[in-house]
């Protein structure tokens, strides 16, 4: 395979559009909101002999503060077959190349790569994601203590009609997507004039749930670029004549994620999470979507981890537990990467107290 650099949106697009499970995080719009954040976007694509498309990895570079060098990330990339074993280590050997080049501590890779499917008793492992794991760890790679995205999920085949898409769900959420609407609850796309009542909603579930957000220019850029691109959609349940909750979906290929979640504190009790993740459902299908991503699922399968409760609400849907690969780091430089990973916990967990 030959790597090539794309600098039009255009070329790249047309490579994603080709290539298994693309995630929107490998979308151009992706690495072009993060460029006004303090990343520099890099698109690398790796082309068979006869020109088609076989890999590609939008790497961002971000410069470590007060020293010469710098980290790259490939956020649910790199978009491969990862069965293809040859292509695998063709791009993980040229992924190290570029890290060295670039003066980098280190680059980390976050592929969409199944090691599992189900959970406990229903666990049925993946070889060929176990393969390519175990092809990381040979060449050097180590399963990273920061991981910025889910590792795991919930998916939903939402390639059915109404009636089999509610049969494969638990009652009681049946029962709640229907007493939402007999409470009257209503579901509205929302525009980017909805963005802010959007947000705080966000950040009245940071409050109350204890996770961290960003500004919230942070999130009405990336919000609005997508929705301006027509790559996500904006899904608000209204009651009384206000909105109470919301979903953001992004959309790539054949897939829909549930990337953003909002509710207020109010009106819980007329279960408006329940009915938007239906009309979500339905949205994802009628825009082509075959797979419908829950966007995160437990670490540890059982009671202790903080996401059971959502988890469960998740699986109420029908869905399957895919246990992913993870992010992975590659330190180029390993004594400054382990002061590194050492240090940053640290400063993370000092900006969450302020």
């Amino acid at each position: 395979m030959q790597r090539t650099l794309i600098t039009t949106e255009k070329e790249w697009r047309a490579a994603l559009n080709v290539l298994p499970n693309p995630h929107a995080l490998q979308q151009w719009a992706w690495g072009d909101f993060k460029s006004r954040w303090g990343w520099q976007p890099v698109r690398l694509l790796w082309r068979a002999a006869d020109g088609s498309p076989r890999a590609a990895a939008q790497i961002l570079r971000r410069p470590v503060p007060r020293t010469p060098w710098a980290m790259l990330y490939v956020p649910k990339g790199p978009v491969w077959n990862y069965r293809d074993t040859a292509s695998v280590r063709t791009v993980l050997a040229d992924v190290e190349r570029y890290a060295r080049d670039r003066r980098a501590l280190f680059v980390k890779i976050d592929p969409d790569v199944p090691l599992a499917f189900g959970a406990g008793e229903t666990e049925m492992p993946a070889a060929d994601g176990l393969a390519v794991r175990d092809m990381l760890r040979a060449r050097g790679w180590r399963f990273s203590p920061q991981q910025i995205q889910f590792k795991n999920t919930v998916l939903l085949d939402v390639n059915a009609d109404d009636d089999t898409l509610l049969a494969r769900m638990k009652s009681k959420t049946r029962y709640n997507i229907r007493l939402a609407g007999r409470k009257g609850v209503s579901v509205r796309e929302g525009t980017i004039a909805d963005l802010p009542d959007f947000f705080r909603l966000y950040a009245v579930t940071a409050r109350r749930d204890g996770f961290f957000i960003r500004p919230e220019a942070y999130y009405l850029d990336v919000w609005s670029q997508f929705l301006r691109e027509d790559a996500a959609a904006l899904l608000l349940a209204d009651f009384g004549g206000e909105p109470i909750a919301g979903v953001m979906l992004f959309f790539s290929g054949r897939t829909a994620w549930y990337m953003y979640g909002a509710s207020d504190n109010r009106h819980r009790n007329v279960m408006p999470n329940h009915l938007l993740q239906w009309e979500a459902m339905k949205l994802a299908r009628a825009r082509g979507c075959t797979v419908y991503d829950l966007w995160g699922a437990p670490d540890m399968f059982n009671e202790s981890d903080g996401m059971w409760g959502v988890y469960r609400f998740k699986l109420g849907f029908g869905g399957e537990t895919r246990q992913g690969l993870g992010a992975w780091d590659f330190p180029v430089r390993p004594l400054l990467y382990r002061g590194y990973v050492t240090l940053l916990p640290k400063l993370l967990s000092l900006a969450r107290r302020w």
